[in-house]
């Protein structure tokens, strides 16, 4: 039997399809490990971010790290999958032959096979590499809307739905094994079941999903604002099981920059969507990323996305700099011309902003009762997430081990008693 190091880097997307590659890895009679700094794994598969500049560095820097290795001796067969090899397959195998093969995002059956296993694109087997009471559920592959910044759809192809009856039955493996919360993700959750079913069907999946004894907690992320179905929001109000939180990423708010970014909505539509959601879940925790610094995007356009930030007052926000990609309408139709400097000063000041606002939604939490999960014990902590909060990107819970009086466990639910706050952090006793 042979060690096989999966690391993963990029988004949760990729995750999920490093879970899959690893089962079938697995039952090739390979042992898998993830993300492992040991040496005693003869064999790599590194799974690359291709979106923006930083991501690309990072897994090029990924690569280089494990040639070193091999070129030590250390590992002895090492392959590159995933976005960036989708994109710079042919320039990659120029500039670094030392990698013995690349395999594009859409391509997952060739490295199974280039190990001499057997792939099977219905397999519904994971091996998780998240700690075992939370995972990820990828309900769709690719993109049809075609943002003016993006290259996924370039990357993962058109919108492709995963069949509900295999997504279910995928639930219910990951809760069989002990899964207490799953996090639903796609491109685009709410477009899910047009291409097979002719009509969204992100509801229905929520409602079966919300049948699977022993799931606790399902999180909705990234949901497109455009024709965002309003039984999605009837069934997360209705559900207790679906967690009151959503993101949602909006990039942009005023309508020269949406119409720019080939958003498809105006700022009065999404303005009307928040404000439906907070009227029909109204304790609900909405997530949502900025873009500054597009082409074009005039101090005026800024001035009017802060206003924006101050007036909706996001339990969560995160922003990034735009960075042009090739094969972008952007790349090939505008001009990059907002300063570096511009952005990040952009960038810096909306993070500012919501600063404040994150730490007067915080503080407004103080003296609450909450339900949660424990994460992990960090040092003289036990780290929890409510509801509100998902795991790697969102705010923790800090308990004080002295405090507690008991063992907590990894993966099971308590209530606590929300003592103090920060900008992005909470702590609490128990009840």
């Amino acid at each position: 039997m042979k060690k096989i190091n999966v690391i993963t880097l990029g988004c949760a997307k990729n995750r999920v399809d490093s879970e899959h590659i690893a089962a079938q890895l697995a039952a090739a009679g390979y042992e898998i490990v993830f993300d492992s700094d040991s040496t005693d794994a003869k064999i790599v598969v590194i799974n690359t971010c291709g979106f923006i500049g930083d991501a690309k560095q990072e897994s090029i820097d990924t690569i280089f790290n494990a040639v070193s290795a091999k070129n030590e001796g250390l590992i002895e067969k090492l392959f590159v999958i995933g976005c960036l090899s989708e994109r710079y397959a042919d320039y990659l195998r120029e500039e670094i032959p030392e990698v013995d093969e690349y395999f594009g995002a859409r391509d997952l059956s060739g490295v199974v096979e280039a190990l001499s296993a057997e792939y099977d694109k219905n397999s519904t087997e994971r091996n998780l590499s998240t700690p075992k009471h939370y995972a990820y559920l990828k309900i769709s592959e690719g993109c049809n809307w075609r943002c003016g910044y993006c290259a996924i759809p370039g990357i993962r192809g058109k919108h492709i739905s995963v069949p509900m009856e295999q997504l279910l039955e995928e639930a219910e493996k990951l809760v069989a094994k002990g899964v207490k919360e799953i996090m639903v993700i796609a491109q685009d959750t709410t477009y899910y079941g047009v291409d097979l079913y002719g009509k969204r069907c992100l509801a229905q999946l929520l409602e079966k999903l919300c049948r699977i004894e022993g799931l606790e907690w399902i999180r909705l992320h990234y949901a497109y604002p455009t024709d965002f179905p309003q039984e999605v929001i009837d069934v997360m109000a209705r559900e207790p099981k679906i967690c009151k939180y959503l993101d949602i990423p909006l990039q942009h708010i005023s309508d020269n920059q949406l119409s720019l970014m080939h958003r498809r909505h105006t700022k009065a539509e999404a303005i009307e969507l928040l404000a439906r959601l907070r009227a029909a879940i109204p304790d609900i925790a909405i997530r949502t990323t900025m873009l500054v610094g597009y082409p074009n995007e005039s101090a005026e356009d800024f001035a009017e996305l802060c206003d924006f930030v101050r007036e909706q007052r996001f339990e969560r926000l995160g922003v990034f700099p735009y960075s042009e990609e090739e094969g972008t309408f952007s790349a090939e139709k505008l001009s990059d011309n907002v300063p570096e400097r511009v952005k990040n000063y952009r960038a810096e000041e909306i993070m500012r902003i919501q600063s404040d606002i994150s730490l007067d939604n915080n503080t407004s939490r103080i003296g609450r009762v909450e339900r949660v999960i424990i994460d992990e014990r960090r040092g003289d902590y036990y780290i929890a997430r409510s509801q509100y909060d998902s795991p790697e990107v969102d705010e923790e819970i800090f308990i004080e081990v002295a405090s507690v009086g008991k063992r907590l466990f990894r993966g099971r639910f308590y209530d606590v008693r929300i003592t103090g706050a920060d900008q992005y952090d909470l702590f609490a006793e128990l009840v």
